[in-house]
C-alpha cells in the first residue's frame, strides 16, 4: 500500500493528502491513540537504532536510542502510578534535552497525565505564574535548577539525577497505555515576557495525528532522513516540529542542550551528516555572523525555517554554503502550520523570502478590513478559514500573482509616520544586508510632529558613531524609499529574542514607553 511518505511531490500532496491518508500512518485510531506509543514504543525493537542525538554546548555528544527512552519511560510511568498520580494530572519539568527529559515526556503521556515541558532559562516570575497557572503534581529539574523549584508552592520537586534514574532500574520496562485519541497530552505555555503569563495551548494526543502535515510539508520529512533541530523542547517547534514529528516517523532527530552556539552547532551537522534541518530564522543568521561557515562540510537536502522571515543577505548565505534553498513554514502554536514551501518536492518552485503556499485542506486569504480579498501585491490582513468563518492571524500579508504568500508583518509592527505606512520587517532586512549590522530590531516611536518615526536598535560589528548613523539611514533610504529610513539609530549589544529566537519587538516598545513614562514623570 502507498502510503503518504511514499510521495515527495507536491503534486501528489494535492492528489493524496487526506485526514485518512494521515491515520494510515499510525497505529492508532479515532478513539485509542497515545503519543509515547506512535512516537517511541513501536520503533524500540531491540535494534539500539537512535532516536535522539544531542549536541551539548560543551562539546559532548549525546545518543539515546528508541530501546533506552521507551524502557526509562515505562519505569517512569509505573513510578507516577505508585505515587498516585492520575490521569489528567499535570507533570512538569524544566530541563535540557537529555535522558531525563524524554523519560519524562513521554513516560508521563503514557499514564494519561499530562507533559508540561518548561524552559530551563525561567526566572523566578515566569516560573511561579505558568506553575500557578497548570497546578501540576511534580516538578522535575536538574540540581542546579532545584533551589529555583523549591521556592515555587505547590509542586512536589524531584531532581532528575543518577540516584532518581537509578530509583526506577527495579520498575518494569514495558508499560500499557492508559489513553483515548482525545485526551489530553501536552499543556504548552506561547513565549511571552518574564511578567505576563502567555496562554496555555492544550494539545490532546490526536494532536500528532494533525500535526504530520506540516512534518510531511513544511520540513519535509520522511524515512530515510537524519534530522535535525536546534529550538528548544521546551516550545513549539522544538516539541513538535524537532521531536514529536520525526520520531513518530521513525526518523532520528538531533537536537541542542546547553547556550547555543553557531559553531557548534555546525559541528555537530556536519558530524552526524544531518540531511534535513528546520531551524530559527537567528538560527541560520547566527551562524552566518561567525564567519566559520567554510569550516565544515554539509550534507543538506533539505532546509526549513519558522519564527520570522529569514533576511536576504543570510538567504544569499545559505545557498551559498547549504546549497540548498531554504523554505519558510508558517505558522503558530495556536493554529498550528498552514503555509509551506514543500521542502524535497522537485514540481514546486522555492521563491526566496515566500511563505510558499497553504498546507493540503487549508485555505487562506490576503483581506482588506471589509473582508474583501486583496489584489496580487496588495498588502492587506492574512485571514484563515477555519470553523466555518474566517479568523485572523494577526500578521500582514500579500500574495504574488503566483499564488505564493510574502510575510509584511504582525499588524502592531506597522509603521505609520506622516501618513506613510512602513514595515519594520521590511526596514530590518534592508538594514541587514549592511556590512556593518549584524542583528537589527525596528519599531515606531511617537513624534510630536509625524506621529511616529523609526527608531532602530543595532547589534553591529564595529563601534557606534554619529557617521555610521548616517551610513546606516543613507543606506536604508536608497534601497527602500526617501521617507523609509530610520530617523533614530540605538547602538546596543544585544536584543531582546523571545525563546524562539525572534526579536522581541514587544519589549523594545515598552522600554521606549517606560523609558518615555520615566522621563515626562520624573520623581
Amino acid at each position: 500500500m502507498t502510503r503518504l511518505t511514499d510521495y515527495t511531490r507536491y503534486a501528489d500532496a494535492q492528489a493524496h493528502a487526506s485526514s485518512a491518508a494521515l491515520w494510515e500512518l499510525f497505529d492508532g485510531d479515532r478513539e485509542h491513540l497515545n503519543i509515547a506509543h506512535e512516537c517511541i514504543t513501536r520503533h524500540a525493537d531491540g535494534s539500539g537504532r537512535p532516536a535522539v542525538r544531542i549536541a551539548h554546548a560543551d562539546g559532548h555528544d549525546e545518543v539515546l536510542s528508541f530501546d533506552t527512552i521507551a524502557a526509562g519511560a515505562a519505569q517512569f510511568a509505573h513510578w507516577l502510578d505508585a505515587e498516585g498520580v492520575q490521569p489528567g494530572e499535570r507533570i512538569a519539568f524544566m530541563l535540557e534535552p537529555s535522558l531525563p527529559f524524554y523519560v519524562c515526556l513521554f513516560g508521563a503521556m503514557q499514564t494519561g497525565a499530562i507533559s508540561v515541558p518548561l524552559f530551563t532559562l525561567f526566572g523566578p516570575d515566569a516560573l511561579k505564574l505558568r506553575v500557578g497557572d497548570c497546578n501540576p503534581a511534580v516538578l522535575i529539574t536538574n540540581a542546579e535548577k532545584a533551589d529555583l523549584a523549591r521556592s515555587v508552592e505547590g509542586p512536589r520537586v524531584i531532581v532528575a539525577d543518577e540516584a532518581f534514574l537509578a530509583s526506577l532500574s527495579g520498575l518494569p520496562t514495558t508499560y500499557t497505555p492508559k489513553t483515548r485519541a482525545n485526551d489530553m497530552a501536552v499543556f504548552q505555555y506561547t513565549s511571552g515576557t518574564t511578567r505576563e503569563l502567555p496562554e496555555a495551548v492544550k494539545h490532546s494526543h490526536r494532536t500528532l495525528v494533525t500535526l504530520m502535515f506540516a512534518a510531511l510539508y513544511g520540513t519535509g520529512i520522511r524515512p530515510g532522513d537524519e534530522f535535525f533541530c536546534p529550538s528548544s523542547p521546551a516550545w513549539g517547534h522544538g516539541l513538535w516540529h524537532g521531536t514529536l514529528a520525526p520520531l513518530a516517523m521513525g526518523v532520528t532527530t538531533g537536537t541542542f542542550a546547553g547556550r547555543f552556539d553557531p559553531v557548534r552547532l555546525m559541528q555537530a551537522l556536519d558530524q552526524f551528516g544531518i540531511t534535513n534541518m528546520s531551524a530559527a530564522a537567528t538560527h541560520y543568521r547566527m551562524m552566518k555572523n561567525s564567519g566559520k561557515g567554510g569550516d565544515y562540510r554539509f550534507h543538506f537536502k533539505k532546509l526549513s525555517y519558522t519564527g520570522e522571515p529569514i533576511d536576504p543577505a543570510t538567504l544569499e548565505w545559505i545557498d551559498a554554503f547549504f546549497k540548498v534553498p531554504a523554505c519558510s513554514m508558517y505558522g503558530t502554536t495556536e493554529i498550528g502550520v498552514v503555509l509551506v514551501n514543500y521542502p524535497g518536492a522537485d514540481d514546486f518552485t522555492v521563491k526566496p523570502g515566500s511563505l510558499g503556499k497553504a498546507v493540503p485542506g487549508q485555505r487562506l486569504e490576503v483581506q482588506r478590513p471589509d473582508g474583501s480579498p486583496c489584489d496580487p501585491g496588495e498588502i492587506g490582513e492574512l485571514m484563515l478559514f477555519r470553523g466555518g468563518g474566517w479568523m485572523t492571524t494577526k500578521d500582514r500579508a500579500r500574495i504574488d500573482e503566483d499564488g505564493y504568500f510574502y510575510h509584511c508583518g504582525r499588524a502592531d509592527d506597522v509603521i505609520i509616520s506622516a501618513g506613510w505606512t512602513m514595515s519594520a520587517v521590511e526596514i530590518e532586512n534592508t538594514m541587514l544586508r549592511h556590512d556593518a549590522v549584524l542583528e537589527c530590531g525596528v519599531i515606531g516611536v511617537p513624534d510630536e510632529k509625524r506621529g511616529q518615526v523609526v527608531k532602530a536598535f543595532v547589534v553591529a560589528n564595529c563601534p557606534g558613531s554619529d557617521a555610521l548613523v548616517k551610513e546606516l539611514q543613507d543606506f536604508t533610504r536608497e534601497k527602500l524609499a526617501q521617507h523609509e529610513f530610520p530617523r533614530i539609530v540605538e547602538f546596543v549589544d544585544e536584543l531582546p529574542k523571545n525563546p524562539a529566537g525572534k526579536v522581541h519587538r514587544k519589549m523594545l516598545r515598552d522600554r521606549e514607553a517606560a523609558k518615555a513614562n520615566a522621563i515626562s514623570s520624573p520623581l
